[in-house]
């Protein structure tokens, strides 16, 4: 099935396995509850051609090993439209999910509110995200799959509200729906590759791949690992330990050190990722995401990819120890960057904030966290993502108040007494580790991985 039109093709992309909650409202009468002149026929008319008798269809699955709770919109019904029914039918779906400890999916396709019940159906977006909210408050992660299209209250409430945001290529995504945006209004923008391209939602999956990439996801949100996790082991050739300061920096900034992917790869069998700060940024420097233990369980983790960090990248790493935080999996981050990004664009983008709501999430947050560095420490940039209490380093990396080259300058000295700065900065990882700001250096992995 390679483009689900209908809300139980969508449920049979994702599971064969699938149990309908039952619903029996009854015909609608009166023309709902402003007495729309010829909305109960339409709603009549809805039914029998869709066989439906609502525009979602809820009820549980196995996906992927995990049971969850599905909610699936049906587009043909009155354009997938949010009234009274609807949201009773979410909600009771929510509950249930608490009720039995389930994750929630939500395969949508709405075009929003529906107009013949105005107020009233507009009110439905509190009661979904009132819903959805208690659901997270009770540690149970909620992932979304966008079909075309996802605009209005559907995606400002059970799309774009959810933990974790998927989407199908091409699909229409955004507030405002193709009727009411400016006449001039270019619709690549309200796409689902616009919206990852923005930092709105976290990946695009083919329909072919749905089924996997979902159970995947589930899989991963539903078994946490216990922590604090230990540290991974340094990667690449040994190091000399009477290095100078000067050469520690060289060796942190050699372009062949192995960087955050060959740590995640040695350290996880499986990883999915998250992207975006949900603020209109992406940084490709900050990699964030799940990864399964060789013994099956989940750790989360945000990871420098040795690039100055943006504004992004800071707030995407804090949403993703928030989440890990209610989810209740532990985090593992590893810490690599020259410095926060400081140009211009960095500035506007609110740099310092970025850095200050990670401290925060960091600080407050609620599971273990662990981190290692593994290459260039620069500044709050890298501690903003370091554990306090918890912090371990590779022989290969250093940390610094500032990069050696800067505090020369802000201490007014020539630059060629960089080299001596980085000695006298104390800020090789046995240094560290004297200086009680590490807790100790890892070792390299056996030969056989052991």
């Amino acid at each position: 099935m390679s483009d689900p039109r209908t809300a139980r093709e969508a449920i049979a992309l994702v599971t064969d396995d699938f149990t309908e909650l039952p619903f029996d409202e009854g015909p609608l009468t009166g023309d709902g509850p402003l007495g729309w002149p010829g909305y109960s026929a339409a709603h009549a008319r809805a039914a029998g051609r869709t066989g439906e008798t609502e525009s979602v269809v809820c009820g549980t699955a196995v996906v992927g090993g995990v049971t969850a709770v599905l909610i699936s919109f049906e587009f043909r019904f009155l354009g997938g439209s949010l009234g009274e029914r609807t949201g009773a039918r979410a909600a009771a779906a929510h509950a249930l999910a608490r009720e039995r400890r389930l994750p929630v999916v939500v395969l949508p396709a709405t075009g929003g509110s529906r107009m013949h019940e105005g107020m009233r159906a507009l009110l439905q977006l509190q009661l979904l995200a009132s819903e959805s909210e208690l659901t997270r408050a009770a540690g149970l992660p909620q992932i979304a799959v966008l079909r075309d299209p996802t605009t209005g209250g559907g995606w400002a409430t059970l799309g774009a509200g959810s933990d974790v945001v998927l989407a199908l290529p091409g699909a229409q995504v955004g507030f405002a729906g193709s009727r009411v945006r400016p006449p001039d209004a270019d619709p690549a923008a309200y796409t689902a590759e616009a919206q990852l391209a923005h930092g709105h939602i976290d990946g695009i999956v083919a329909p072919a791949a749905l089924r996997e990439t979902l159970g995947r996801w589930l899989s991963l949100l539903v078994r946490p690992a216990e922590g604090p996790v230990p540290p991974p082991y340094a990667l690449g050739p040994g190091v000399p330990r009477d290095l100078s300061g000067r050469e520690a920096v060289a060796r942190a900034r050699h372009p062949d050190r192995p960087r955050a992917g060959a740590y995640l790869d040695a350290h996880f069998v499986l990883r999915e990722e998250i992207s975006g700060d949900r603020c209109g940024g992406v940084d490709p420097g900050m990699r964030c995401g799940f990864g399964r233990l060789p013994d099956g369980s989940t750790v989360a983790y945000a990871a420098q990819d040795g690039t100055a960090t943006r504004p992004a990248g800071f707030r995407t790493a804090a949403r993703l120890v928030r989440l890990a935080g209610r989810l209740g999996i532990p985090v593992l981050t590893l810490v690599d960057t020259p410095g926060a990004a400081n140009d211009p664009e960095a500035e506007r983008a609110g740099a310092g904030t970025a850095i200050a709501e990670l401290f925060a999430a960091v600080a407050s947050a609620r599971t273990p966290l662990t981190s290692l560095l593994v290459g260039e420490g620069g500044s709050g940039g890298a501690l903003a993502l370091a554990a306090p209490g918890n912090t371990w380093a590779t022989p290969d990396s250093y940390f610094s108040v500032i990069a050696p080259e800067a505090a020369t300058a802000i201490l007014k000295l020539p630059p060629e007494d960089a080299p001596a700065t980085a000695d006298r900065l104390r800020l090789r990882p046995q240094d560290l580790v004297a200086l009680g700001v590490v807790r100790g250096v890892v070792d390299r992995a056996a030969p056989d991985g052991g």
